[in-house]
This record gives C-alpha cells, structure tokens and sequence, in this order.
C-alpha cells in the first residue's frame, strides 16, 4: 500500500461514523440518553457493536498506523458529542498501549480539562485502559494523577479514581489508591463517590483486609454511596457490620 492509499485518521473517524450512523437504533439512543444525568447523545449501539467496529477499525490500519494516527484519530472523534464516536476514538488508542510515551500524559489531562469527555461513560471507558496502561508503564506518574481530585473539573476529578481501577491489582498502587480515595471524601458529587468506591471494591479484591481497616479507620468520613460501593464484594454479615461501625 502506498501512501496515497493508506487510510488516515481522518478517513477512519468518517468511516466509524458511517457505520455508527448505519447501526443506528433511535429507541435504543433516547432510552442511553435517559439514562445520563447529564445532556448525552447516542446513535444507540450497543457496547459490543461498538466495541467490534473499533477492533475492525484499527485491524485496517494496524501494519500503517502509529500511536500519533491513534491520536490525531482522537482529536477528530472526541469534539463529537456521540458517546459512541469518543468510544471508537478510545477503543483504538488503547491498542497502542504497549507504546504509549510518557509525553502522551499531558494530553491526556488536556482532552479530559477541555470537556471532551464529558460524560461518566467516556470517562470511564478512556482511563480504565488509556490512563491505566500508562500508570503500569510509568508508575511515577500515580503522583501526577493523585490531584486531578481537586481539579475544578468533575471529569478530571472522576478520572483520577477511574485510571486506576485496573492498576488496583498491582499492591505497588494499593498506597497512592487509599491517598487519592480517601482526598475524594469531601467532595460532593455522587459521581465521584460512585467511582471512589468503585475504586474501593476493586483494590479491596487485591486486599481485602486493608480495606477493611481503611474503611473503619474512616469511617462516618466515608460518604454512604461509596462505602456501600466499597463493601459489595465482603460476605454479607461484615458489610452489614462495616455499614453499623462506619456510622457517626
């Protein structure tokens, strides 16, 4: 293939909207769309549908593309407002995982602070494997994450818990997660305490003891929704303790 005929971002973010206009499900949009809190748009495709596109998508470019084609791909896809759109973009950055530079970390930040993943889904789906798979290659920059929480912007703050949902399994991460978790306390935003103690849950699997006495040591500290978030894997008879010894 020469370089006239090699597909580009561009071309691909026209494809993947074409198919997504093509797979289009109205009833399916607007019931997605109820579903958020916040103004949502959706072609209403399923996660899988999605998720098949992006892997058909980057196996047409995978012998051509480099990380920076990933990229610019994702500054086409994530300015749109179709959750499905930002998917694709995320979907087939994350591909590149095994090469993503340290410099690609300011970026990052810039596409979160800038609203260009505005809404829970998209931020999740972009920092469980974008954020993550930088923070196992670079784990210095857990230091660099930790005050997105005191960021004005709700997506930045949500993201400084979600990147770390996959790291939760490496105890190497179990202290920059208790720090950065327990920063989230006073914020007042059921989407951060939902992610908080989404994050809880899944660094309790690695460790469930230390979560225990975490949660303990806090405890009328811990806003409600996110213990209960917290203690989803524990037997039933030590939630129902933890939700009694965590009151004020």
């Amino acid at each position: 293939m020469n370089e006239r005929d090699r597909p580009g971002p561009r071309d691909i973010a026209r494809q993947a909207v074409e198919r997504l206009e093509a797979l289009a499900d109205p009833v399916k949009a607007r019931g997605a769309e109820r579903y958020f809190k916040e103004t949502v748009k959706c072609f209403g495709v399923a996660s899988p549908d999605v998720r098949a596109l992006a892997a058909e998508l980057y196996g047409a470019v995978r012998e051509t593309w480099t990380l920076e084609d990933a990229v610019e791909l994702c500054d086409i896809l994530f300015p749109r407002r179709e959750l499905e759109a930002k998917g694709i973009g995320a979907l087939v950055l994350s591909r590149y995982k095994k090469s993503f530079p340290r410099s690609l970390f300011p970026k990052v930040k810039s596409w979160l602070a800038a609203d260009l993943l505005d809404n829970w889904a998209s931020v999740d789906v972009f920092c469980t494997d974008v954020c993550g798979a930088l923070l196992v290659t670079y784990p210095d920059l857990a230091a660099k994450i930790g005050p997105w929480i005191h960021h004005r912007n709700r997506w930045v703050k949500r993201a400084a818990l979600v990147s770390f949902i996959k790291p939760a399994k490496r105890r190497e991460f179990l202290p920059a997660i208790y720090g950065i978790s327990e920063a989230a306390f006073p914020v007042d935003d059921d989407l951060i305490r939902k992610a908080n103690g989404w994050l809880l849950r899944e660094a309790g699997k690695t460790d469930p003891v230390r979560l225990e006495k975490f949660l303990l040591a806090h405890g009328p500290a811990v806003p409600r929704t996110t213990l209960r978030y917290a203690i989803e894997r524990f037997p039933e008879k030590k939630r129902k303790a933890l939700l009694v010894n965590t009151k004020s």
